[in-house]
């Protein structure tokens, strides 16, 4: 997963910029030049490439090589994770990644059968690199990450809730920063809650064992599972995923390469694919 070079800042003004960045650069009319894009965002050339450099890793022209249409299909050619590998040499989701050290346990599937019920999820609202984003968590760690840049704060609320349909909310951003903070500044601990049936899971367990800058595909999963017919399954189950980015499900390709369908919009995808390579690239 990407990995910033600073923590999410007190006043996230810098945040929210490299945000409003991203986002622009992404869309199919984005500024040619550097200094174009500085003109719309706000800032000098120079303060620009800066800020940017040092939240992305890689300068604005090179981050924008990786926005291309072809990436994902490069990304499957070179970059393709046989997750048997990847489960052996510890590149899972209970090891080291880059700072961040991931804890994660599952719900158990009575409580997931019964809609949660009983159980106190708190949730807020959060600047991330791509985009304004909703967070939910439990004692034990976040059940749910959702972007809202395509669909609004109110709907990724929703879309999230309406998974634990029997679970009490509450508004505490103040209970789930320490995690988001890990989760985008990238050090720490940072503990998750799977809440899903043991199939999807599975699933994500597979995910988390994918590493940041490389792909899979359905199929791989499905084998990594132990249940090779099931790629459709699979897929279904990906997009289930309820906890974004966090568990990568935006590496999750079509044998194609092709990027198909992404629950927060393929934009928001292609984003986070380019992020990534750019950084293993620049590392």
């Amino acid at each position: 997963m990407p990995a910033l070079t600073s923590p999410i800042p007190e006043d996230s003004y810098h945040y929210r910029v490299i945000a409003r960045a991203l986002k622009r650069m992404e869309a199919p009319d984005a500024p040619a030049t550097l200094e174009a894009l500085a003109a719309e965002i706000g800032l000098s050339p120079a303060h620009f490439q800066r800020t940017f450099s040092a939240w992305v890793g890689v300068s604005p022209k090179r981050y924008q090589q990786y926005l291309r249409l072809g990436l994902a299909r490069e990304l499957l050619a070179e970059r393709r994770t046989l997750l048997d590998t990847a489960a052996e040499t510890g590149l899972s989701g209970t090891g080291r990644l880059h700072d961040l050290f991931l804890r994660w346990e599952a719900m158990s599937p009575g409580d997931f059968a019964r809609g949660a019920e009983g159980l106190t999820i708190r949730w807020g609202n959060f600047d991330t690199p791509f985009g304004p984003a909703v967070a939910m968590g439990t004692e034990h760690g976040l059940c749910g990450l959702g972007f809202a840049a395509e669909i609004g704060a109110a709907e990724a609320h929703d879309d999230l809730a309406r998974r634990w349909p029997k679970a009490r909310f509450t508004e505490d951003p103040a209970a789930l920063a320490p995690w988001v903070a890990a989760a985008f500044g990238h050090a720490g601990e940072l503990r998750l809650q799977l809440v899903g049936t043991p199939f999807h899971i599975k699933v994500w367990e597979a995910l988390l064992a994918v590493p940041s800058g490389h792909v899979t595909t359905y199929s791989d999963i499905a084998r990594a599972i132990g249940q090779p017919q099931a790629s459709r399954a699979v897929g279904a189950a990906v997009g289930r995923n309820p906890i974004s980015f966090l568990i990568p499900c935006h590496r999750a390709l079509a044998a194609s390469g092709a990027l198909t369908g992404y629950h927060w919009g393929l934009p928001l995808k292609r984003a986070m694919l380019a992020w990534e390579a750019a950084r293993a690239d620049a590392a």
